[in-house]
């Protein structure tokens, strides 16, 4: 099936309106033993995704249902999959709203042509041979997917663009070990193209994560302690932010931020993050969201001031929202401190989590500590187990961040985030 035979069908099968994106994307799969390289392979597909939209008898309400139909697919079997999402869409009663125009998507220009696969892959397989190895650490295996696609929108309002994308994905496992032991750690990377410092620096953090679990003791029962997190296991905190920016959130009620209202009055530092349209290296870099509606730069909250919010067409339109977009990539910028002063004092940096999540919500945080690093009178002891817990609601009021920037794929957030009062459940006795 063709994208102008599901057109016809759409039409013919009485669709009210209808999205569909088509993606084709040929990907280069590497892996690897150490670092010799066992096998590799270069895999091409197509996909085909139709939303669907049916209003109900009065005009009142608009539901939708979307899914995949396959290229290999017959016409009789397309025209059952669309009848099923119609049949599925009329169930959903939505309040109304409407689609993008091509009026209100014109203004995003061409991306241009993108890195191939091949060059992409050179770049993340020369760091991954820059990561220094020891007796004691290393790599174990790795697989890395370097994906090179384009991207084409269309939709009932008359909506036609195509863009092209690149994305890749590498995970590693690495190991540690002593006379006694041995233990694991994995990671997955994602992004655009190679942030070769970014990621040499991460994974050799990583094996220095794994040589401190080695001797870590039970984390003490420190009841309240400020917490700082060094690396990329602070993203959660971050995404808090974010989410509840999102239109989605407002009218669901998850978030009850307003324009121009302070989330919080700060004591130290405050938040302000935009959605950028590129960041280097991002796998979210794009020229128009998934609704076709061109992507900007956009301040979101100014000094812990909400001055826009993002989000899909939906959502967007029940809160009035003008020229909205949804948002993926997100800077935030730094604070006040310097590493060395935001590291003064006693506190407990978090290296690894077992799981860690903040709730939008209301900004309830809960981790299981997998390693910390314990800075106490002039020492730092290496701890695992227990717990960190608290409300973002309490610790924005007195977060204390760096002037250095971290990159995470689509997040650039400061290199050290401190919270206080924190409470720190042991996994030592008591």
């Amino acid at each position: 099936m063709t994208v102008e035979e599901i057109i016809g069908l759409l039409r013919s099968c009485g669709a009210d309106a209808w999205e569909i994106t088509q993606t084709t994307e040929e990907t280069w799969e590497f892996y690897f033993i150490r670092r010799r390289l066992d096998q590799n392979r270069v895999r091409s597909v197509e996909h085909i995704r139709v939303k669907v939209y049916r209003k109900s008898p009065d005009g009142q309400y608009l539901g939708s249902a979307q899914g995949e139909i396959y290229p290999t697919s017959s016409p009789e079997e397309a025209e059952k999959n669309i009848r099923t999402l119609l049949r599925s869409a009329s169930y959903v009663k939505n309040p109304v709203y409407t689609l993008r125009k091509p009026e209100e998507s014109a203004s995003d220009p061409e991306n241009g042509p993108i890195p191939s696969p091949s060059s992409v892959a050179e770049d993340f397989i020369r760091a991954v041979n820059q990561v220094p190895e020891s007796a004691s650490e290393d790599i174990n295996s790795w697989e890395l997917f370097v994906t090179s696609g384009q991207r084409r929108f269309l939709n009932s309002e008359g909506i036609d663009k195509t863009e092209n994308t690149t994305s890749s994905a590498l995970e590693i496992v690495l190991n540690a070990r002593d006379a006694s032991h041995e233990i694991e750690l994995y990671r997955m990377y994602q992004s655009g193209t190679c942030d070769a410092e970014t990621l040499v620096r991460d994974i050799t953090e990583t094996l220095a994560i794994g040589k401190n679990k080695l001797t870590a003791r039970p984390t003490p029962a420190l009841r309240k302690a400020d917490v700082l997190f060094s690396n990329a296991a602070v993203l959660p905190v971050y995404e808090y932010f974010t989410d509840r920016m999102n239109a989605a959130f407002i009218v669901q009620g998850i978030s009850d931020w307003k324009k121009d209202d302070p989330i919080a009055q700060a004591r130290y530092d405050t938040i302000t993050v935009s959605a950028v349209k590129t960041l280097p290296n991002s796998s979210a870099n794009h020229t128009f969201d998934p609704e076709g509606a061109p992507t900007r730069d956009l301040v979101l909250i100014e000094r812990n001031i909400p001055k826009n919010f993002y989000g899909n067409r939906q959502f967007s339109e029940y809160l009035s929202l003008s020229d909205s977009f949804q948002a993926e990539n997100f800077r935030f910028e730094g604070g006040s401190e310097t590493e060395e002063s935001i590291r003064k004092g006693d506190y407990l940096e978090v290296l690894e989590f077992s799981d860690f999540q903040v709730s939008p919500l209301n900004g309830d945080i809960a981790g299981e500590i997998r390693l910390a690093l314990w800075h106490c009178g002039g020492e730092v002891i290496p701890v695992s187990g227990g717990s960190v817990s608290g409300t973002m609601t309490d610790f924005v009021r007195t977060m204390r961040m760096s002037r250095a920037l971290r990159h995470s794929d689509n997040y650039v957030i400061p290199a050290f985030t401190r919270l206080q009062g924190v409470t720190v459940t042991g996994a030592e006795a008591e």
